[in-house]
C-alpha cells in the first residue's frame, strides 16, 4: 500500500513540474500584436475592441445608434460625459413593451417594482430624479451604479428614500441597445422625465 501511495505522489509531482515548465516556457514567448491600419489593436479573436466592441458604431461616430451591441460599460468608458443620447426617444411608444420585457428580465423590478412604481427603491414614475433625468446620467447610473457614479463626480440633486445604493448593471445588461430600450420603457411610464430640466434662476 505504501508503494502505491509513493508511486502516485511521484507521478503527481512529475506531472505538476512538467506543466509548470511548459507554462513558464510559454510565458517567455513574446506574443505578436497586430495593429489595424487605423491604429486600433484587435483583441483576442481578431475583432477591434478599441472602438467599443460590438458593432463599433457607437464610438467614433455620433452616439448612440439603435441596435448597438456595445456592452454598456464599454460605451460609458468610450463616450465623454454628456455624449450619451437614447436613439429611441422618438419611438418610445413602439419600444416600450420590449424595454419592459428587458427591464423585467434584468431584475429591475425586484427593487423598482414591475411597472416602475417603486418598492424598496425609488419609483421611476415620479419626478424625483436623484442624479438627473437626462439620457447620459441615467445610462451611466444604471451601468456603473450610484457609488461609482459619485466617484466619477456626479452628485445628488434631489433625494429619495432608498434602502441602499443602486448596484451596477453594466455587466448584467448585455448591450447598450438593451439598456436604451429599458430607459425608453422608463420614459413611457414617466413621460415628464423627457422634459429638459428647468434652468436655474438668474443671479
Amino acid at each position: 500500500m505504501r508503494r502505491i501511495i509513493t508511486g502516485l505522489l511521484t507521478v503527481i509531482v512529475i506531472a505538476g513540474l512538467g506543466a509548470f515548465a511548459w507554462k513558464a516556457c510559454a510565458a517567455d514567448q513574446p506574443v505578436p500584436v497586430q495593429t489595424e491600419p487605423g491604429g486600433g489593436t484587435p483583441a483576442a479573436g481578431g475583432e477591434d475592441k478599441s472602438a467599443g466592441g460590438g458593432s463599433g458604431e457607437a464610438v467614433g461616430g455620433a452616439c448612440c445608434k439603435a441596435g448597438d451591441t456595445t456592452p454598456p460599460l464599454e460605451l460609458v468608458k468610450a463616450t465623454p460625459k454628456g455624449g450619451l443620447h437614447n436613439p429611441y426617444n422618438d419611438k418610445i411608444a413602439e419600444i416600450a413593451d420590449e424595454g419592459h420585457h428587458t427591464y423585467l428580465s434584468a431584475g429591475c423590478n425586484g427593487c423598482h417594482g414591475g411597472g416602475g412604481g417603486g418598492g424598496m427603491c425609488p419609483p421611476l414614475t415620479n419626478d424625483t430624479w436623484v442624479y438627473g433625468s437626462d439620457d447620459d446620467t441615467l445610462f451611466r447610473l444604471v451601468s456603473l451604479g450610484s457609488d461609482e457614479l459619485q466617484k466619477q463626480g456626479y452628485t445628488r440633486v434631489k433625494h429619495e428614500v432608498v434602502v441602499g445604493p443602486m448596484p451596477p448593471f453594466g455587466g448584467i445588461i448585455k448591450s447598450s441597445d438593451q439598456l436604451w430600450k429599458i430607459i425608453a420603457f422608463i420614459r413611457s411610464v414617466n413621460p415628464s422625465s423627457l422634459k429638459p430640466p428647468a434652468a436655474p434662476p438668474p443671479q
